[in-house]
């Protein structure tokens, strides 16, 4: 075999290869029903068996009146929502494939901050004056006294 026959097997390894894997990212995000994710409505988040308990306690709850999960867990800019569905959509994927999560879902600090910027921009009004209270201390948040809200835990 010359350079050019050796040049030419490893460019057609190379594609099918990253055919492999585009045919199995497409196959993955057809079947895990990716398309719903990109959109507001509440029910994709419950594809996962892991959100059901979070969806049935948001559609008991208050806040189904005024908001869906993207408005109290992705933040309100465009490329910021997107942002964080792309980065969680991964971790997601990567810990149901692998089976590495708790068995209770918990939040991440990211994620977290997140929500508490979303309570801080819905509810200006209100927390404007408690955030320059005297008594309110920069370490609390929304979500210490306000943990069920969303979910009705």
């Amino acid at each position: 075999m010359d350079d050019n026959e050796t040049t030419g097997m490893k460019q057609l390894v190379l594609a099918g290869l990253w055919g492999v894997i585009l045919g199995l990212g497409v196959f993955t995000f057809g079947y895990a029903e990716g398309a719903s994710y990109l959109t507001n409505d509440p029910a994709a988040c419950a594809n996962c068996h892991v959100m059901r308990e979070q969806y049935a306690g948001w559609m008991k709850a208050s806040h189904r009146k005024a908001a869906v999960c993207n408005d109290c867990h992705a933040p309100h800019t465009f490329l910021g929502k997107y942002t964080t569905k792309a980065i969680n959509g991964f971790f997601h994927s990567w810990a149901f494939t692998t089976g590495w999560f708790p068995d209770r879902i918990q939040i991440t600090a990211r994620n977290r901050a997140i929500t508490e910027g979303a309570c801080l921009h819905c509810h200006a009004e209100i927390t404007s004056a408690i955030g320059s209270s005297r008594m309110h201390r920069e370490s609390e948040n929304c979500l210490r006294c306000h943990r069920g809200v969303g979910h009705m835990e």
